[in-house]
């Protein structure tokens, strides 16, 4: 894969890229997301332009060996860990990341956007917890003191560092401080706030952004953010600006009623939308407005009634209850508090 063909997030992956090419790789690399955001598209071309041998232009060439191993996932000095359980899919009592390998590589080669859900399912271990224990700590601590088989960057990509139990982060400590010369850590989290903090200290934090209406149109083929959920997302912002608690309250319940979490956190992303379109507005760049005309015109009335400190706000709110959204927290409850902070925000 090549950066340019992950949609999105375009200054991540030139910070990404400008590590590489100015000898400059952190020992550990924090990818903050949502839930299926892309984190682990990005992290597996950065992984695989720090092994090409003939990067250019700061994309991976696609044709020299370690590429077309990294392709498919195979490239001998990237390990993968993820949290895992007891499954009928493999015969391990006590399984790690190893035994379900090749699972991960078939649900990452066939969707590299998958959400932990998907993980689940595909590992055969839904409705339990999934964990990084110990002997995952074990396995990458020999697996980092070993000769690295190509001449290249020894790296784990760990999916989801917050199901790693404390005695594993304490074992892997020092390992992630100080791992040997040409290694690196690429950590993929959901809730950085649940890590450990003595491994989330010791990373270099980058967020990726969740994608705009338009972008994950094109990453899933299909229109997301239609007229229906533009226009809950108008009458919300109309009632708040308009000071009428009530008919926003109303607004939120039929939010809270779309028939979804995907359709409500569709909803979210249409909102996070328009509240950035203001953003632009107010600051001189409606240029770079790419929204549907009536969600454009929305956003120039409102951008000349709201502070400029609206929308950094708002978008605080916004990103906080699609996290939440993601945790299975009641719907109703949580729009009904966006509705709260929107208008505390006015």
């Amino acid at each position: 894969m090549k950066f340019s063909e992950i949609t999105g997030n375009g200054q991540l992956k030139q910070t990404l890229v400008s590590m590489v090419d100015n000898g400059r790789v952190p020992h550990a690399i924090l990818l903050y997301e949502n839930d299926g955001g892309g984190a682990v598209p990005i992290a597996l071309t950065f992984i695989q332009y720090l092994n090409c041998r003939h990067r250019h232009d700061g994309e991976p060439c696609g044709e020299c060996p370690s590429c077309k191993q990294a392709s498919k996932l195979i490239y001998p000095d990237t390990h993968y860990v993820f949290p895992v359980n007891k499954s009928t899919k493999v015969k391990d009592d006590k399984p790690t990341s190893e035994s379900f390998v090749g699972l991960w590589r078939e649900l990452v080669l066939d969707n590299p956007w998958f959400r932990e859900e998907d993980l689940q399912e595909t590992l055969g271990i839904e409705g339990k917890k999934g964990e990084i224990a110990l002997q995952e700590a074990k396995n990458i601590l020999n697996t980092m003191s070993l000769t690295p088989v190509a001449d290249g960057y020894k790296a784990i990509l760990c999916y989801l560092p917050e199901k790693m139990n404390a005695t594993a982060a304490n074992k892997l400590l020092k390992m992630v401080e100080e791992p040997p010369e040409k290694s690196v850590f690429v950590f993929i989290t959901h809730s950085p706030e649940k890590m450990m903090q003595t491994i989330f200290s010791r990373c270099q934090s980058m967020r990726v952004l969740p994608l705009t209406r338009q972008e994950q149109a094109l990453v899933s083929g299909s229109e997301k953010g239609d007229a229906e959920l533009s226009a809950i997302a108008a009458d919300m912002l109309n009632a708040c600006v308009e000071r009428n608690l009530l008919e926003a309250l109303n607004v939120s319940e039929t939010a809270a009623a779309l028939p979804s979490r995907e359709k409500q956190k569709d909803f979210l992303l249409c909102l996070s939308e328009v509240v950035r379109g203001i953003f632009l507005v107010q600051n001189s760049l409606e240029e770079l407005l790419d929204l549907s005309e009536a969600d454009a015109r929305l956003c120039r009335k409102l951008a000349g009634v709201l502070r400029k400190a609206f929308c950094p706000k708002v978008s605080a709110a916004i990103d906080g209850t699609v996290r939440l959204l993601d945790r299975n927290v009641n719907s109703k409850m949580l729009f009904c508090d966006l509705v709260d902070r929107i208008f505390a925000s006015i």
